[in-house]
């Protein structure tokens, strides 16, 4: 059973002890920073020249620098942009600034794992990864509650490092509702492969299959998209509230027989074969490299990929029927980029 560390664990006085530099101001970012002020900690937010997050950060009261000089300035500097940038970043602008005593954390192990980042042995290096978007974490802390975490601790060179990294969770609201330890591999393995295999990978394809499989037997598309991809959320609904066991008590005694007769048909010996296959990969390293390889010669494949299922059939008949549903708060997203998303 995972360690799990709540409030009485962890002492606050230790992160509000230090200067806390946070790297980036997306969804985890902006979360962090402002978490950590709200907990009266002294923080920083580090940006690259004209990012666009930065008036953004000031408007909310928080003082903005250059990644150089926030990385200088923090005794903590926490890495909070996506993982394929901050190999470079972290070389140009953070290792130099890394004196001894210092900590460096990270919310994703990826860099670590893979050892396209290391770390002078005089720092401690920790991680507290909230186990929600970074919109959750801030609204769910302002509420008055918190989204758990994992704890990592890869390098311990004061000694203090795991109680640090506590405090930094309990700051930022993750010990309201509960912090569990694990290792930088073990986060980086598991949240790779639920990503590729379900929440993701698993889920886009499972829709596309089922929506295209009805579509081209002739049923209208409309219909094909509420079945397959509109109500999945009343499911995950239930299932994130109360297990698989909760989901098959509010449905139909009908769907339930559907779930036991037709799950395993979908999920084959196959599907589990191909799993284990693509778990081998990332704990071998062999996805990290390809991914690694795909941003260094610019992205050509995975850009094209992102434009092509952009364009799918479930695309466009989705955003007219969500643009029907103002409940939903519908928003399009640019072709161009996925961080560009505006209201429908």
């Amino acid at each position: 059973m995972a360690k799990i560390y709540h409030d009485e664990d962890a002492d606050l006085a230790l992160i509000r002890a230090k200067k806390v530099a946070i790297i980036g101001y997306g969804s985890q970012g902006h979360a962090h920073a402002l978490n950590l002020k709200d907990s009266g900690v002294s923080v920083r937010v580090g940006l690259h020249e004209g990012s666009r997050s930065r008036a953004k950060a000031q408007a909310a009261g928080l003082t903005v620098t250059s990644v150089a000089e926030a990385a200088r300035w923090g005794d903590v500097v926490m890495i909070l942009i996506p993982d394929t940038t901050q190999p470079e970043v972290y070389e140009k602008e953070i290792r130099p600034a890394l004196t001894a005593g210092k900590t460096l954390m990270f919310a994703h192990g990826f860099n670590i794992r893979y050892g396209t980042i290391a770390c002078p042995k005089d720092v401690d290096v920790t991680m507290v990864a909230p186990k929600a978007p970074g919109h959750r974490v801030r609204e769910v802390f302002v509420e008055g509650g918190g989204t758990p975490a994992l704890l990592a601790v890869h390098q311990d060179a004061s000694g203090r490092a795991r109680e640090q990294a506590l405090s930094y969770a309990k700051a930022i609201g993750a010990a309201r509702a509960g912090v569990l330890e694990t290792t930088f591999a073990e986060e980086t393995e598991t949240d790779l492969f639920g990503e590729q295999t379900v929440l993701c990978g698993g889920v886009s394809e499972l829709i596309k299959a089922g929506f295209n499989t009805l579509v081209e037997a002739g049923y209208q598309p409309e219909i094909a998209y509420f079945e397959c991809l509109h109500e999945l959320k009343l499911i995950v609904d239930l299932i994130y509230r109360g297990g698989l066991n909760y989901m098959r008590y509010s449905v139909s005694d009908t769907a339930e027989h559907g779930d036991y007769t037709g799950g395993p048909r979908v999920i084959t010996d196959e599907t589990r074969k191909t799993m284990r296959q693509m778990l081998r990969e990332i704990q071998d390293g062999t996805y990290a490299r390809k991914w690694i390889e795909e941003n260094k010669t610019g992205r050509e494949w995975f850009e094209g990929k992102r434009a092509s299922e952009q364009e799918q059939l479930i695309e466009e008949v989705g955003a007219r029927l969500r643009a029907m549903m103002k409940f939903l708060d519908p928003v399009v997203v640019k072709q161009e980029s996925k961080r560009t998303a505006v209201p429908a």
